[in-house]
């Protein structure tokens, strides 16, 4: 990593790695303050959409040192796209992190003809978005994760053989959800913020029925904004109440669920779920 950016993200480095389905990835990976894998290894949280998420959440490796809270030792492992690709993280995740089969809920097309009008979007960058939702692959993105990846970082860093966890936001929080319900065994902890399950036919709800009272071992955190619910945009008033009918079912079955209703907007929660996942998982 450049002197400038090594000054902004300390003990981060940066590489890219292509999968086998021929997609290039940007990895950033933020080690914990004074990391001897020699001495203790430590455990890897993967968090999602890192051409966003790493600049608000990769900087919170401190809390490990928190004279108040500290926080168990983690390895933070950003993922998000690299070369001409990262300008255009925000379609490109649509494949990535969307359950295969997730429906496109119409209150999401509204949203994005919002946009339009709005000047957020051209016609061309809304059809290359909506594009990206025909077809989904998160169970592929989840090989690369836990089959691809996960055995370089092992390799690299020198990790911990447990306390893995994975946190992501919005459509990372939809995928969150999707790798949990799946029963993958990578992930000891899972974070879902905002979780972008917009339609009440999504494939979670699929997903939740076929798990019957077997649910994962796998702690879960979910966390929901105040004003995605009493906001007036429906994508969002949508997510919200599905989100809270996922923790209803979850914590009727005995899940290993917990929850939490921050003050944030959409936009400006992801930070805030991130920590409030490392309060929740990963306290001493």
């Amino acid at each position: 990593m450049s002197t400038m950016w090594q000054g902004c993200l300390a003990d981060t480095d940066y590489f890219e790695l292509r999968s086998a389905g021929g997609h290039d990835y940007g990895v950033w990976v933020t080690t914990p303050p004074g990391y001897d894998p020699a001495e203790t290894q430590a455990p890897v949280v993967y968090v999602l959409d890192g051409n966003f998420a790493v600049g608000q959440t990769a900087p919170l490796i401190v809390t490990q040192k928190d004279p108040m809270q500290a926080m168990r030792p983690y390895i933070q492992v950003s993922v998000g796209y690299a070369g001409e690709d990262a300008q255009h993280w925000a379609r490109l995740r649509n494949r990535d992190l969307v359950p295969p089969g997730e429906p496109i809920a119409r209150e999401f097309v509204d949203a994005v003809e919002t946009g339009i009008r709005a000047g957020a979007m051209t016609r061309e960058e809304a059809d290359a978005y909506l594009a990206e939702l025909r077809e989904t692959h998160a169970d592929a993105f989840l090989g690369f994760l836990t089959a691809e990846l996960h055995p370089r970082i092992e390799r690299d860093y020198g990790t911990a053989a447990s306390g893995h966890g994975l946190f992501g936001y919005s459509y990372g929080g939809l995928f969150a959800l999707y790798a949990w319900l799946t029963g993958g065994t990578l992930f000891e902890s899972v974070g879902a913020g905002s979780p972008g399950v917009v339609g009440e036919d999504s494939q979670i709800f699929a997903l939740l029925k076929k798990t019957g009272d077997g649910l994962p071992a796998a702690r879960l955190h979910l966390t929901v904004n105040d004003q995605e619910l009493l906001g007036d945009l429906p994508v969002y008033q949508n997510l919200a109440k599905n989100a809270a009918t996922v923790l209803h079912r979850l914590t009727a079955r005995g899940g290993a669920v917990t929850s939490a209703v921050l003050r944030e907007t959409h936009v400006t929660g992801l930070q805030a779920s991130f920590l409030s996942y490392l309060r929740t998982c990963r306290a001493r």
